[in-house]
């Protein structure tokens, strides 16, 4: 029995084959195709409800949202220069990729991976609208909505125990919009340091997948799998508030250096010192400063008719780079009419001192900087210092909780009292950024000046503008933090020939500190008093020692 069905089996299949060739060249040599029709084309108003909301979906983001830009000039940008930035790209992911092949060959029976093409294809990627987000913060914020229907191809070659096997990436789509921020903004081409991008939502991803030449994804149940496996490896690498950070531009060469610390210097005495006047002594007195800054020098009290001087008196610092800051001291002999002399100078590196320590130097005066010079073997005198540099606290800087520009932050607990919480010395720092819309009724030559404790500090002047940008900062050298105390900043414009009342206020701004020392930062936009539409910005820092 077995043995006819079998027979049967083989003469059915023998006599199948050939018939069924037969009818498919049948139908495929008589069968008419069918006409293709023309799509038809109607406007917006005559299509119903249902017809509307399937084509929703690819209206453009600058249609449905007001604050989303056309950039139709961007995408004739992309699609000119897409064929040099195919090739670009593709060179830096096989620059990225080969290191990671590398790590593979040799094991699990690999013997090589490479591409054996890639290309992105001709089609570029399209952004359907652009959004710029204006920020407090020294950064440039940008969401492009970008659609990618591309034609890449994607070839990679794996070589496995002897065999060839081909994975070849088809019809590529992402839908996604990238949250993209330039920061800092540097005065160096091109005027940002480091590019910040990620993820506002999870991206849309769809692809082919053929290997030795088969649809791989056609397998059931495989699509899906490998679609929420790419968004959850791609939301758990870039979706906000993680980031993917792209650095442009050296560090070193555009950071604006902050204060770090400060130096507690004690001008002590001096001894033996040259004789400059005419009957055999000199008034001598000492300038100290630390080089890099361009603050003004401080400078001692002066000591009539004294060779000998005792000062003990004391000063602060404030230190930007501990490792390469150097403090000079100069002592010289005051004149009323002419120069004053110099009587002698020398320099300490802060990299000598040790934090939270003091340490006395006496030092030999020399006429200048060249230590091989002989004129400086001549005796000068020795002057004494006490120095101790004291470093900021790292948890004294917080950064800041996102917070209305024209609002107050509020807290939702419960704090302790803030003396038993802050206290100890710090230093202070104000930077007047800019403002907007600051009008005078006769000139517009607006300056910020800045008052706290009986100190006065100006900013540059701006001429001929409503919205200058000063970006000037000032630093107040505090023994306790200032609590329940506030800052005023005023908005001045000066006529820049002489006249009557050549001064004329644009407005003025008292800011309580205590929000400063609770944060550790503040940047906010505040409104100005006595102004119709004026706006300061100003950012205020407080670090502890």
């Amino acid at each position: 029995m077995g043995f006819f069905s079998s027979l049967l089996g083989i003469f059915g299949f023998g006599i199948g084959v050939p018939f069924g060739l037969l009818i498919g060249f049948i139908l495929f040599i008589y069968s008419r195709p069918k006409t293709v029709q023309e799509p038809m084309t109607r406007p917006l108003y005559q299509l119903d409800s249902s017809a509307l909301l399937d084509l929703l979906p690819d209206i453009p983001l600058w249609v449905k949202c007001p604050d989303y830009e056309r950039v139709d000039w961007l995408n004739k940008f992309v699609i000119d220069m897409w064929p040099y930035l195919d090739k670009a790209v593709c060179a830096t992911i096989r620059s990225m990729a080969e290191p990671i092949f590398a790590e593979y060959i040799g094991k699990f029976q690999i013997e090589a991976i490479e591409f054996d093409n890639l290309s992105l294809g001709t089609l570029p990627p399209e952004i359907h609208g652009l959004k710029v987000c204006e920020t407090n913060e020294n950064e440039l914020v940008l969401e492009p909505a970008v659609r990618w229907a591309g034609n890449p191809n994607i070839v990679l070659v794996l070589k496995l125990l002897s065999l060839r096997i081909t994975v070849q990436l088809l019809d590529l789509q992402i839908f996604a919009t990238p949250r993209i921020t330039l920061k800092p903004l540097v005065p160096t081409l091109p005027c940002f340091a480091t590019v910040v991008v990620s993820l506002l939502e999870k991206p849309e991803v769809d692809f082919g997948l053929s290997i030795l030449g088969g649809d791989f994804m056609a397998i059931p149940g495989l699509y899906q799998f490998v679609q929420k496996t790419i968004k959850r490896q791609v939301a758990s690498l870039y979706l906000w508030p993680q980031t993917l950070e792209i650095p442009i531009l050296d560090p070193a060469t555009v950071a604006v250096k902050k204060p770090v610390g400060i130096l507690h210097v004690k001008v002590v005495r001096a001894q033996n010192l040259l004789k400059k006047d005419i009957l055999g002594t000199s008034d001598p007195y000492v300038k100290l400063n630390l080089t890099g800054e361009r603050l003004p020098a401080k400078k001692t009290t002066i000591k009539k008719r004294n060779l000998n001087p005792e000062w003990n008196e004391k000063f602060k610092l404030i230190v930007k780079d501990p490792q390469s800051q150097v403090l000079q001291l100069e002592v010289l002999d005051w004149d009323k009419v002419g120069t004053h002399d110099r009587l002698g100078m020398q320099f300490i590196p802060l990299k000598l001192l040790t934090p939270y320590e003091t340490k006395e130097f006496k030092l030999d005066l020399l006429k200048h900087t060249y230590i091989i010079d002989p004129q400086n073997k001549k005796q000068r005198g020795k002057i004494v210092v006490e120095l101790t540099y004291a470093p900021f606290r790292e948890d004294s800087i917080t950064t800041d909780v996102p917070q209305d520009g024209y609002g107050r932050k509020e807290s939702g607990f419960d704090r302790p009292l803030d003396s038993e919480v802050f206290s100890g010395a710090g230093l202070l720092s104000v930077s007047v950024l800019g403002a907007e819309d600051v009008e005078g009724e006769r000139h517009n030559n607006p300056y910020a000046v800045v008052l706290f404790r009986g100190e006065t500090k100006k900013t540059k002047m701006i001429h001929r503008t409503r919205d200058p940008l000063w970006n000037d900062e000032f630093q107040f050298m505090l023994e306790e933090p200032p609590l329940n105390e506030k800052i005023h900043i005023k908005v001045m414009s000066k006529r820049t020939g002489i006249s009557f009342r050549s001064k004329e206020s644009l407005g003025s701004v008292d800011i309580n500190l205590t929000d400063v020392v609770r944060n550790g930062r503040i940047n906010k936009k505040y409104h100005l008093i006595n102004s119709k539409n004026g706006v300061i910005h100003v950012e205020i820092r407080w670090t502890t020692v």
